[in-house]
């Protein structure tokens, strides 16, 4: 797994959502807030589980990862009620999107 990659992977998703709310493009929900579809997420939760699992920064990196999908999940799932009006505020305040995760690069 490559973490730069996956890195500019959820960075760019930010700006999916953002050209998403301008565009009202139709958003996949389930997979855009599950926290294993991606290769991040894959990683996370198997080789990653198997080596680092034990280490706190594992946990907690696994958990901004979840985060970080269910916020994106629900930003789609405005999006996609075609609530513009409060697409842009949701995902604004999205403060678990923030990307990436501290305790990911200390992995």
């Amino acid at each position: 797994m490559n973490l730069d990659h996956a890195i500019a992977a959820h960075a760019e998703w930010k700006i999916k959502l953002r050209t998403a709310i301008e565009t009202g493009e139709t958003l996949d929900t389930a997979s855009i807030g599950a926290d294993n579809c991606c290769e991040l997420g894959r990683w996370l939760h198997g080789d990653a589980r198997r080596l680092l699992g034990t280490r706190p920064a594992y946990q907690e990196s696994l958990d901004r990862h979840a985060d970080f999908h269910r916020e994106a999940g629900r930003v789609a799932d405005v999006i996609n009620r075609r609530q513009p009006d409060q697409a842009a505020p949701c995902w604004k305040a999205a403060a678990p999107m923030r990307w990436p995760p501290a305790p990911l690069v200390w992995l």
